[in-house]
């Protein structure tokens, strides 16, 4: 029996020592977990399978099991857009060919049909999103990128804060000029767009009026009127203010003004009469082919104020752009793919899905860094990034191999010295055999 307790040593002191070179072989593979080689010890059973005693020795060891160590790696960062990370639990799924595949490592880049795929072919799993940019979840899809230009949106709101000096004096000179600074107190402008992402210049004039807590605002589009790209003519409308410097607005009646825009049931402004134009051919203004915003420009100055302090403004947004080319990939913690646009513009064109299993143990490794499932780990439980249990997604980095280098070359002089023990113990053996034959 004692070559056969020697030879079990070292069966398993090679399965070791397969085990840890095969970890040191991955230490820089990305999204590799480490092995670990578990032994038991056997005794021989009787015929009713049950051991020989109390007194009985144990026939050597046997490998119980190869278990996976699914501990995170260090997480760096590559500056990539499509190397993603899992910060937590769970893995990237993947379509091989229809067949589902799971991994951690997260190099991932686009074919020439814009798929995200893996460096061997398999398709990133994530979910589409509808024609109205909503992400729709539960359904597993090939993510793809959209690499078309962005459409342009037509402004619909502008939101204005903007302080008028109170201190100011009316212009000497009148009538109002745009082109004479001298007929006004303060003016700025605000970019416009039009259905096709044309830029127009939205010009605001502001005069200050002879009676105390009252300013005239003077409104054009690219210098013209903008209901008639004809005439040169202002829009007009009146900015009354309270004596605490706000503006009034239940002085301001609903409805149109005359020679101005009209004045919605809120008491914001509303441009519904604007006519995109350009200069012709000829070099007369005339309309561009384009359109506004259904339902008119949405000017809100409810924020407006009439301090003592420069006039200036404070903060503006507007919502229209022009189109824009994809100029880069973004993907955030929740696993939204942002594409990123030369006009500024952000659009979220699908999410990365994460899978997990009630039992890791149980998955089937079948190389390259992926595993199948089996009936031992159970169906996959896949979800949205950051839900749950799952994980969140560290975009444009990749998860290391979590090999401990030093204490594998720690496992590595054990597993050798576990070799050396067990070959001695069978040399051992056959000197005591070699003694008992020469007795005889």
């Amino acid at each position: 029996m004692s070559f056969n307790i020697g030879l079990s040593g070292l069966y398993a002191a090679n399965k070791a020592l397969n085990v840890t070179g095969n970890n040191i072989a991955n230490v820089a593979t990305t999204g590799f977990k480490s092995s670990r080689a578990e032994f038991a010890d056997q005794y021989s059973n009787s015929i009713r399978g049950t051991s020989s005693g109390k007194n009985a020795i144990g026939s050597g060891v046997k490998t119980a099991a190869v278990s996976q160590l699914f501990t995170p790696g260090n997480i760096n960062a590559t500056g990539q857009a499509l190397d993603l990370a899992i910060d937590g639990n769970g893995f990237f799924a993947l379509s091989d060919n229809g067949s589902k595949i799971y991994t951690r490592a997260g190099a991932f880049y686009s074919d020439k049909e814009g798929y995200v795929v893996s460096a061997s072919g398999g398709n990133l799993q994530g979910y589409a999103v509808d024609e109205n940019g909503k992400v729709i979840q539960g359904v597993l899809t090939d993510l793809q990128i959209d690499t078309s230009n962005l459409t342009p949106n037509p402004t619909g709101r502008i939101a204005e804060t903007v302080n008028l000096n109170s201190s100011a004096a009316a212009p000497t000179e009148t009538p109002f000029d745009p082109t004479n600074v001298k007929t006004y107190n303060f003016t700025f402008n605000t970019d416009v767009y039009d259905s096709q992402g044309n830029a127009h210049q939205l010009n605001q004039y502001f005069v200050k009026d002879a009676a105390s807590n009252s300013w005239t605002m003077y409104s054009t589009v690219d210098g013209r009127n903008p209901a008639d790209p004809t005439s040169t003519t202002a829009l007009v409308n009146k900015l009354p203010f309270k004596t605490d410097g706000t503006l009034d607005t239940a002085a301001m009646t609903a409805g149109p003004v005359a020679g101005g825009m009209t004045i919605a049931a809120n008491k914001t402004f509303t441009l519904d009469g604007w006519v995109p134009a350009q200069k012709n051919a000829a070099g007369a203004w005339a309309a561009n082919g384009a359109t506004a915003h259904d339902g008119g420009v949405n000017l809100d100055m409810l924020g407006t104020t009439q301090y003592n302090a420069a006039s200036a403004v404070t903060a503006k947004t507007q919502d229209g752009f022009a189109t824009g080319e994809l100029s880069g990939l973004t993907v955030d913690q929740g696993g939204f793919l942002f594409a990123n646009f030369t006009n500024g513009q952000n659009k979220v064109i699908g999410q990365v899905a994460i899978a997990n299993f009630a039992n890791l143990q149980g998955l089937t490794p079948i190389g390259g860094t992926s595993w199948k499932e089996s009936y031992a780990s159970g169906v996959p439980v896949i979800g949205a990034p950051d839900t749950g249990t799952l994980g969140q997604i560290a975009g444009g980095a990749l998860e290391d191999s979590n090999v401990d280098l030093t204490g594998e070359l720690v496992n590595l002089i054990k597993a050798q010295s576990n070799y050396q023990a067990n070959a001695k113990t069978i040399s051992t053996e056959s000197t005591i055999m070699q003694t008992i034959i020469q007795m005889t």
